[in-house]
């Protein structure tokens, strides 16, 4: 077994737990439909990041050509995944009890905790790059990830709803192009 093989293996748990997490949420939707309000932005933001996850194990493939593996070098990848996982699993409620669940009220109770750990792993993502490999590998995946940046500061700082609503819109818009343009295919 090589290091990233090795490696691989804690990554992938995390990101299984990560999606473990969204597919939780959704089974929750479902058993307690009769009580949930729903709110699309939050469904479409789970959406997105079921769909981040598995574009993020898809392509830490190509670290199989990483040949000699820091700790530092270790951390940062496996900090990526921790923070989605975080992302991960406040995006939708926990359905215990019988009380209503209005998941528009819990997106705008933890928006704050929600951008604040988009942009980190999208700045976590960024410093990977440069501890891996010591430079930015693409330029069109730094631009990506400074305009997510953008969109989730102004998230951060906005209680505004129709720019909430815009923004899961433009997300997951902006991360299906960046699969197709970036990550179509293994390398």
């Amino acid at each position: 077994m090589d290091q990233f093989n090795y490696l691989s293996v804690l990554l992938s748990i995390v990101i299984g737990l990560a999606i473990t997490q969204i597919l939780k949420g959704y089974r929750g939707i479902v058993l307690a439909r009769r009580r949930v309000d729903a709110y699309w932005p939050v469904l479409l933001w789970s959406a997105t990041l079921l769909m981040i996850n598995v574009q993020s194990w898809w392509a830490m493939f190509a670290m199989r050509n990483v040949r000699v593996w820091t700790f530092a070098g270790f951390a940062v990848v496996l900090a990526q995944t921790i923070v989605q996982y975080m992302l991960s699993a406040i995006v939708l409620p926990d359905f215990f009890g019988d009380e209503r669940v209005d998941l528009r009220e819990h997106y705008f109770a933890h928006r704050h905790w929600f951008f604040g750990l988009a942009i980190l792993v999208l700045l976590v993502s960024l410093s990977k790059e440069v501890v891996l490999y010591g430079y930015f590998d693409s330029l069109a995946d730094v631009g990506f990830q400074c305009t997510f940046i953008v969109l989730s500061l102004i998230a951060l700082f906005t209680h505004v709803e129709w720019y909430h609503k815009f923004a899961a819109l433009i997300a997951a818009a902006l991360y299906a192009a960046y699969i197709v343009l970036l990550f179509a295919k293994l390398h």
